[in-house]
């Protein structure tokens, strides 16, 4: 894969379906996830006709990590220095919890360069229950480590049906937990972007096509959050689809299909 130095750090970035007629389409990751974690994505959107750009944020993967804390604007003025490098316009734009915060803070800023905007299982300010859980992950990455504290968010990002229906997945998930490669203050740095991130008043700014996308049970970021962003970005459109935070992999193809029809309708 790529790599280049941008906005003082090095990005390292994959770009997939190269023949692509439909469009472009730029996925931002959310946290502790790097640009492998659209496995279950990136296919099913080249074989619909995009060209695809995925990359790691700074903090995770095999782009630089600098010290923190990191915020969304930071994040989504790395992703801008990329996309201008590369030489990207009138692109659509997807970001998934954290990474829908850095793609809040992309259209706020550099709106000009976008087609549509996809917000994924995500919120524009965070509440007192998601404050106190980051907390707790911030505790507990301190005092035992990273993997651990990512073994547990996949309890609150997975629904209970896909534990008693898919235990080899779910195992499969927990491995990849348990071997994540990121130290602690990566990971803090890259936490303080969701413990941060205050949008939910500027977002009525906001005037590309836009779709705030839920999964049905999501309790991690809970569902309400998303549906106050939606409703605070004038005109965007509400989707919910199967599954809870993790709905990109526990129900990849309802995801992918509203997604598409999404970008594919603007």
């Amino acid at each position: 894969m790529p790599k280049v130095q941008l906005n003082g750090l090095t990005t390292n970035y994959q770009i997939d379906g190269e023949e692509g007629t439909k469009g472009t389409i730029v996925l931002v990751n959310g946290l502790a996830d790097d640009l492998t974690s659209w496995g279950f994505q990136v296919p099913a959107l080249v074989a619909a006709g995009y060209k695809v750009l995925s990359f790691d944020n700074r903090g995770i993967g095999q782009s630089d990590r600098p010290a923190g804390p990191y915020s969304s604007r930071q994040l989504a003025d790395d992703a801008k220095a990329l996309v201008d490098h590369l030489g990207l316009r009138d692109f659509h734009m997807m970001g998934v919890s954290m990474g829908g915060m850095i793609a809040q803070e992309y259209a706020l800023a550099y709106g000009a360069d976008l087609k549509s905007l996809t917000l994924a299982c995500t919120y524009g300010t965070a509440d007192a229950f998601c404050q106190t859980m980051f907390a707790m992950w911030a505790d507990l990455a301190q005092k035992i480590d990273v993997p651990f504290v990512m073994r547990d968010v996949a309890l609150w990002a997975f629904t209970g049906p896909f534990f008693n229906e898919r235990p080899a997945d779910a195992a499969e998930f927990a491995a990849a937990m348990a071997a994540l490669d990121m130290k602690v203050e990566p990971y803090l740095a890259q936490l303080a972007v969701i413990q941060n991130h205050d949008a939910l008043g500027r977002v009525g700014a906001i005037k590309v096509p836009t779709m705030v996308l839920a999964g049905e049970e999501d309790i991690l970021i809970p569902v309400r959050l998303s549906k106050l962003l939606q409703e605070a970005i004038p005109g965007a459109r509400w989707q919910t689809v199967p599954g809870g935070h993790a709905c990109m992999w526990e129900s990849p193809d309802p995801f992918n299909a509203a997604f598409v029809e999404f970008v594919s309708s603007v």
